[in-house]
């Protein structure tokens, strides 16, 4: 079993006990050069709101997308889209990756700005 079909299995036990509470979840998604954060639908259906590091916005604000600083601005961007949207609190789906640097940095900042899980 490699590296990506072991995440993956993390990644789908954690979604499933996300599934069986049926919460909203903040799912993030790394790459190399950019980090991904959507919070979706009880459901499971439905994006109510997304961030990312290649949104423009963004772009203008931050040198490199594959970074720490570049994951805490996307934190705090998805909280302020989820107090847009009505959102406090959700279940926090990190796909299976550890919880350590750009996932914590993301994380962080989004409790800090209102989020709760």
């Amino acid at each position: 079993m490699n590296n990506v079909n072991s995440r993956l299995r993390r990644a789908r036990k954690t979604r499933a006990k996300i599934a069986e509470l049926k919460v909203t979840r903040l799912s993030v998604h790394r790459s190399n050069g950019h980090i991904y954060a959507q919070i979706i639908a009880e459901t499971g259906d439905k994006v109510l709101a997304s961030a990312s590091t290649v949104e423009v916005e963004v772009r203008k604000d931050i040198k490199n997308g594959g970074n720490v600083a570049a994951a805490a601005v996307i934190g705090k961007r998805i909280a302020e889209k989820a107090k847009a949207a009505g959102i406090t609190s959700v279940a926090f789906d990190r796909s299976g990756y550890k919880y350590h640097g750009r996932i914590k940095a993301l994380a962080d900042a989004a409790r800090e700005n209102g989020l709760s899980f």
